[in-house]
């Protein structure tokens, strides 16, 4: 099952999207710009082999829902969101705050 739903940060309305799936659950906010995503996010990926596309992601483990993944802290960013100053620690609120 996949459910969508609005995320408040700032004056912005953002999408929160939840996908069900055997064993675990995927679960992202996005910006126009960037996102945030659960532990099945490949940072290094995005980094690595995707790099041109200077992708602004940053992940959270351990986030069952979208509400923890605002609250929890950024356990990895790419190259292009630390060119924002988002940074491993942050939560993802200031993080979605500094991608809009």
């Amino acid at each position: 099952m996949v459910t969508m739903e609005p995320i408040q940060v700032g004056d912005q309305v953002l999408i929160g999207v939840e996908v069900k799936l055997p064993k675990t659950t995927l679960l992202s906010i996005s910006t126009s710009r960037g996102y945030i995503m659960c532990g099945a996010l490949d940072v290094g990926l995005l980094n690595e082999k995707l790099a041109d596309r200077q992708i602004i992601a940053a992940r959270a483990v351990g986030v069952r829902t979208l509400e923890q993944l605002l609250a929890a802290p950024m356990e990895s960013v790419t190259h292009a969101a630390e060119s924002l100053g988002i940074v491993p620690g942050m939560s993802g609120f200031d993080a979605l705050l500094r991608m809009l």
